[in-house]
């Protein structure tokens, strides 16, 4: 008897101990788990007050996840180069925690998607699928309503996203790009299964008192329920606004409320509110935890003092992280992990589930398969097919109105060249634009450098674009590229971040393009002879007479002189001494110009990493198109002395890394044969030199 009566008064135990627990995380409420259609648990009317100030559906236990490929849908406002960068913050929270495909639908202006599609495509993260819609196209329909938030426009383009997102989308997440995620957005997805069959919107409760109103004298909001909800996190289900009019009903209750308001304070959220005081049916409110607010006004402490998790942090104050709070710096620090963190390692598979790869990604998996892990050379052959993760114009950029005689300053450079940003701008008072090799954390860096200096922070003609760290060698010809291709004048002067420019170079430049006639009618390059000082302390000289006296004193020398003359030595410095008129010189076996070409050019070979020959065999594939090279006489750069970077002391210390660069420029001979044919004959003697740097 007592072997089949234990099971049993276990059983009652546990049956016991379980409905103890429910009534304990339920609250004892008498409607848990009753139908949506019955009982207190119906949001038909006005969701039900909480006396601590946030509404119960805290209490509403959490639905299944969706099945683990199931899509997710994902909406996204942004417009301008700070709004890109916030939502690469919180879609690195959202990937860090997904389990499921997303779909990111992505509302941009011209400028955040040129910056995201090539984030993105650059990024190639697998199961993550990007869709943009023009911003610029709707504006007209949120154009006539005055609105007073720092959002602008923008602020109102979430009340279009019905008409505006595919008619087959049926259910959608709208995030604003100030929230940041600490949990799976699956658990956020299941709540639709929470709605009942009206309500559309799910919505957390206002974490403030701004729509009770008296706030401050003649504190007049837009009409809410009670305290209102926020807009910051919304789930909607499109499928059932559309079929209610949603476009009718909003622009109905927006034009009725503007007869007595002046504008809308809060963009959307007033909108929103305003039409869901009028259709309480349509809302369902969401757990606190999945909004928690962070505003100058915010009670949301009333939230997180007593949630078990907190989901999605929002910054909805214009300070942003500035904001005052007790718990803000808690707050901050879950911002901050993400907003540094290594996005690389964001690009995992989502295992078992038949995601399409990113574009490119099978050909690269292909490639780097077929590499030899054994082969002495197996470093520099996968950093020429690493794909790095570009952020271009990181920075707001305001490019130059268009000039047929404009000059771009094109260089790279890696975080421990960064003080020489503001001599450069000194010098070169025209457009630049600037690759910068930088980790993460090392972006956030720059950016704090950048908005601290004087001299950078007034300069918005110089574009910055951030290529992220990945692999050991310094991928300094595809940093080249990266920022040619984003140059936007007509010409473009590939330098080096450690010169300097003379002080006229820019205005010297312009002329002597016009004054050659070099608007398609000619093909040329045009040096600008580089020089060198050993000395940290230097006074730039401001002409050539200038230079020269530094010259014959010692003070100065021919680039490299004492230990690449070939280098430069076509450039023929003799002559220059003494030129009035640009001078035609022809190219030479390891001859590497600063040179000023269309913007059009041939782009640098990309499997020169590190330290070698990487502008060697740019200069011979201009020549190789048959690019004149012309030596400007009144032209000159000089080169500052540093530290020698980790590259070029592996260069100089290890016989191996010479052997490899060797042999990258042997294949490269063989590929410019194949595509030249006879008329490269002529750069096999550039394999025949005594060997050293380039």
């Amino acid at each position: 008897m007592l072997l089949r009566g234990r099971p049993r008064t276990l059983g009652a135990a546990a049956l016991l101990l379980l409905l103890l627990i429910g009534f304990f995380l339920f609250g004892g409420d008498p409607d848990y788990g009753r139908p949506r259609s019955q009982g207190a648990a119906t949001f038909d009317g006005d969701p039900p007050a909480d006396p601590r100030g946030h509404n119960r559906s805290d209490c509403i236990p959490p639905p299944p996840l969706p099945p683990k490929c199931e899509l997710l849908q994902v909406a996204i406002v942004c417009a301008g180069h700070n709004s890109s960068r916030d939502v690469i913050t919180l879609v690195k929270s959202l990937l860090f925690y997904r389990k499921n495909p997303l779909h990111l639908h992505l509302v941009t202006d011209a400028v955040a998607r040129n910056i995201l599609e090539t984030l993105f495509h650059t990024w190639m993260v697998p199961a993550v699928q990007i869709s943009f819609y023009n911003a610029d196209e709707l504006k007209p329909q949120v154009s006539w309503i005055p609105n007073k938030h720092y959002s602008g426009l923008y602020g109102l383009m979430k009340l279009v996203l019905p008409s505006a997102l595919p008619p087959d989308l049926a259910r959608v997440i709208v995030l604003d790009t100030d929230v940041t995620f600490a949990s799976n957005i699956a658990e956020l997805w299941a709540l639709f299964a929470h709605f009942s069959d009206k309500q559309a919107i799910g919505l957390v409760e206002n974490q403030s008192d701004w729509y009770l109103g008296n706030l401050w004298r003649n504190h007049r909001p837009w009409p809410a329920l009670g305290r209102g909800f926020n807009t910051g996190v919304i789930l909607l289900r499109l499928d059932r606004l559309r079929q209610a009019g949603w476009e009718h009903m909003w622009k109905l209750t927006a034009t009725r409320e503007l007869l007595t308001l002046p504008a809308t304070s809060l963009a959307d959220q007033d909108i929103f509110n305003a039409v869901i005081k009028e259709h309480p049916w349509l809302v369902q409110p969401l757990p606190c935890m999945w909004n928690v607010q962070l505003s100058d006004h915010t009670l949301a402490e009333r939230c997180y003092s007593e949630a078990s998790d907190l989901k999605v942090i929002h910054w909805n104050s214009p300070k942003k992280l500035r904001v005052k709070n007790k718990h803000v710096e808690s707050f901050r620090n879950l911002y901050l992990t993400f907003l540094e963190y290594d996005g690389n390692l964001l690009r995992r598979e989502l295992f078992g589930c038949p995601c399409p790869p990113p574009p490119g990604a099978e050909q690269l998996q292909q490639a780097l398969a077929q590499l030899e892990e054994q082969d002495a050379c197996f470093e520099f052959r996968q950093q020429q097919l690493t794909v790095h993760r570009v952020h271009i114009t990181f920075l707001p950029h305001k490019p130059p109105p268009p000039q047929p005689h404009d000059v771009t300053l094109v260089a790279q450079l890696s975080m421990e060249r960064l003080q020489m940003l503001e001599a450069l701008c000194r010098h070169w008072p025209g457009p630049m634009s600037l690759a910068l090799y930088l980790t993460d954390a090392e972006a956030q860096q720059f950016l704090r450098f950048v908005e601290t200096s004087a001299v950078l922070s007034a300069r918005q003609d110089v574009a910055y674009h951030v290529v992220y760290r990945e692999g050991s060698l310094y991928p300094i010809n595809q940093l080249r590229n990266v920022a040619l291709a984003q140059a936007l004048t007509p010409y473009v002067f590939l330098s080096d971040i450690d010169f300097l420019p003379a002080y006229s170079l820019y205005d010297y430049l312009r002329a002597s393009i016009e004054q050659l006639e070099l608007d398609g009618r000619r093909k040329a390059a045009l040096v600008v002879p580089a020089f060198e000082t050993l000395h940290y302390r230097f006074s730039f000289p401001s002409s050539k007479a200038e230079l020269l006296t530094l010259l014959d004193a010692g003070s100065l020398y021919t680039f490299r002189y004492h230990e690449w003359p070939q280098g430069h030595a076509p450039t023929d410095y003799a002559r220059w001494r003494e030129a009035q008129a640009p001078y035609r010189v022809q190219w030479a076996a390891d001859y590497e110009p600063y040179v000023v070409v269309p913007r059009d050019c041939p782009r640098y070979d990309p499997r020169f990493v590190g330290f070698g020959w990487n502008k060697v065999a740019h200069i011979i594939e201009l020549d190789a198109q048959e690019y004149e090279l012309l030596v400007l006489p009144e032209a000159f750069t000089i080169h500052l002395p540093h530290a020698p970077s980790l590259d070029i002391t592996r260069f100089r210390s290890n016989p191996t890394y010479r052997d490899c660069v060797r042999a990258l420029k042997d294949e490269f001979h063989q590929d410019l044969s194949r595509h030249y044919g006879a008329a490269a004959l002529k750069y096999l003697t550039a394999l025949q030199q005594p060997r050293g740097p380039a």
